[in-house]
């Protein structure tokens, strides 16, 4: 195989898998610092990389200018940086029609496999004898083994926590407290802890006057749903539609702890090393998409002896009749317990 010096890397959405290749990357860049990586992403997702030496960004308007047969103007304006390798982290039909052209013009290529058998072996399995299936990030770090540039994952440093502007300080307060989020939504409802269930955990957090707790969303009725959940208590924020994008990275990256679904701000907050606890409902963390780094005791599920066939879906869009109410089997006492533990 001809060297390589510089990598076209392809993860095009969703926000938490392109999160996931954050900390996959910044091991690559640590392990292999003299080769080039280029991201071909959505604009939105520019600011996960700014941090990482060697690293540059291409836009990919996939509705817009790269629409359809745009996609190999994309992978010409890739070519024309000159890249020796792709690594398509994506594996779906954009992805594969620019890895496919590339490869054609005789630029080696990699594709991920996402396991897409075993993880529907694992939902056939209806709760019974499952076992842990390979992370997402290894299934990342393989693409880059292929090309001949093995990983170890373990060796990862995660990055210093960004600057905090005049105005985030304001939002933090003079009082030294612990700094904790709280991400409460999800794509679907089978994976939200109930939002009063969570007003429980906050008002006993609130309570002991500890913690700074900030509130994350996004879409109009998540925040007036947040709004209203921050109105009872003194030490409670929400930031959902208050900050940019890039502030409110800064802000998660200074976070002492992170509360989240199976959705992407566990990812958010595990790429800047920060702890993350996970609640569980219909989907479980064997399907291999925990936050990075994150302990297995970081972990909240929802009760498999009363909800038997859990993970019914990989994605929480499958359930039986009732099992969208299993996340109410994790007690407040339990999710604050596991806050406490870990602060």
């Amino acid at each position: 195989m001809p060297k390589i010096d510089h990598i076209l890397v392809i993860r095009l959405s969703a926000m938490g898998d392109v999160a996931m290749t954050v900390p996959v990357l910044r091991v690559f860049s640590q392990t292999y610092p003299d080769v080039k990586i280029t991201v071909l992403s959505r604009p939105f997702f520019k600011p996960f990389f700014e941090e990482i030496p060697n690293l540059d960004f291409l836009e990919a308007d996939v509705y817009g200018e790269h629409k359809r047969f745009g996609l190999i103007k994309l992978a010409n304006e890739a070519r024309d940086l000159g890249i020796d390798a792709v690594a398509d982290l994506h594996n779906v039909i954009r992805s594969k029609i620019i890895t496919k052209y590339l490869k054609f013009k005789g630029i080696d290529t990699a594709t991920i496999d996402k396991g897409r058998a075993e993880k529907k072996a694992l939902i056939a399995a209806k709760g019974e004898n499952i076992s842990q299936l390979k992370t997402t990030h290894q299934r990342y770090a393989d693409v880059f083994e292929k090309l001949g540039f093995p990983l170890n994952l373990e060796n990862h440093i995660a990055p210093p926590k960004k600057r905090l502007s005049p105005k985030l300080n304001g939002l933090l307060g003079i009082e030294p407290k612990k700094l904790i989020g709280i991400a409460p939504f999800a794509a679907h409802q089978s994976k939200m802890y109930p939002l009063s269930l969570m007003a429980e955990v906050i008002r006993e957090l609130d309570e002991t006057d500890k913690y700074r707790i900030f509130l994350f969303g996004g879409g109009k009725k998540e925040i007036k749903l947040l709004k209203e959940m921050e109105i009872p208590f003194a030490n409670v924020t929400n930031v959902a539609g208050k900050l940019s994008f890039e502030e409110e990275l800064a802000l998660i990256s200074n976070l002492d702890l992170m509360f989240s679904m199976d959705s992407g701000n566990g990812h958010l907050a595990a790429m800047y090393g920060v702890p993350v606890i996970t609640l569980w409902g219909v989907t479980h963390p064997f399907a291999g998409f925990v936050p990075f780094n994150q302990p297995d005791n970081n972990q909240l599920l929802s009760d498999r002896k009363e909800y038997a066939l859990i993970p019914t879906s990989i994605y929480g869009n499958k359930f039986p009749k009732g099992y969208d109410d299993a996340m109410k089997t994790i007690s407040p006492e339990t999710v604050v317990q596991k806050a406490q533990e870990l602060l």
